[in-house]
């Protein structure tokens, strides 16, 4: 299920994870998820490597953190954030690579997510 997103003029709740967001940050990052829940998978993108990284396995792992980041209210766990830095590097990498456009847009998007995630302040 999409995770339903509710305004209000101090707080985000994403009410998939009953998490209330209130800085602009985590506001944004829910957005993107958002918009990468809706999106398909490129096709032509299925079983394919750029410099040796798996594009799907890349896609997994990005989403991976980003739905415990949300789920934990902006949180994630030491494995968790080293994860999603090596994840940064890979896109970093690929992201110039990808062609269809299509593709190269959904691999932005989730770049863009991961970097809002990864620079974000830790909830209290």
């Amino acid at each position: 299920m999409v995770a339903e997103v509710c305004w209000s003029v101090l707080s985000v709740r994403v009410l998939e994870y009953g998490v209330v967001i209130s800085s602009e940050q985590m506001q944004n990052a829910a957005l993107l998820w958002e918009e990468h829940l809706r999106a398909d998978f490129p096709a032509d993108l299925r079983g394919i490597e750029l410099d040796g990284i798996d594009l799907v396995l890349l896609d997994a792992e990005t989403a991976g953190c980003a739905h415990t980041w949300i789920g934990n209210g902006g949180v994630l766990d030491v494995e968790r954030t080293c994860t999603l830095l090596r994840c940064i590097e890979d896109l970093d990498r690929v992201t110039p690579q990808i062609t269809n456009p299509s593709g190269r847009q959904y691999y932005e998007r989730l770049h863009r997510l991961a970097l809002l995630i990864s620079t974000a302040p830790e909830a209290t």
